[in-house]
């Protein structure tokens, strides 16, 4: 039988590309005050950052990260999960805002910004889908 969590992380990609996406805009049309350059930003985030979250989410799916035989609580590996992601994440913001805008001081601002609102919005990811059975076989509650 085909592994169905491949279907899960699709659809946990497509839900937080949206609300990351969202995000991305927002803060890029603030820090530079053009709502233009925001938006390019915003929209060329959609393919590179789809990509890395779905290559993130494969990695951390076959992580076994357990102290001798007992996994770590959910909530230390959603943690972990968005302390990586964010790293990733937020490099690529910045590439992607420096490449667009010239300017590597906003480039900056915005990867810095995206540390705090974007950490707090992949945990509350993270935690809404933990409680989604969506493309998993057997739920196992420890991931």
């Amino acid at each position: 039988m085909r592994d169905k969590s491949y279907k899960r992380h699709i659809a946990k990609t497509i839900t937080w590309r949206f609300i990351g996406t969202i995000d991305t805009i927002i803060l890029s049309w603030f820090i530079t005050g053009d709502p233009y350059a925001g938006l390019k930003i915003g929209l060329a985030e959609i393919t590179t950052k789809s990509i890395l979250y779905y290559l993130h989410e494969r990695v951390w799916f076959k992580i076994n990260l357990s102290k001798e035989g007992v996994s770590l609580e959910s909530r230390k590996r959603h943690l972990a999960k968005t302390i990586t992601w964010r790293i990733v994440g937020t490099l690529d913001t910045m590439t992607l805002a420096w490449i667009i805008s010239g300017n590597p001081l906003a480039a900056l601002q915005i990867g810095l910004a995206e540390v705090v609102t974007k950490m707090l919005f992949y945990y509350l990811h993270e935690r809404a889908w933990y409680r989604v059975d969506y493309g998993l076989r057997d739920r196992n509650k420890t991931l």
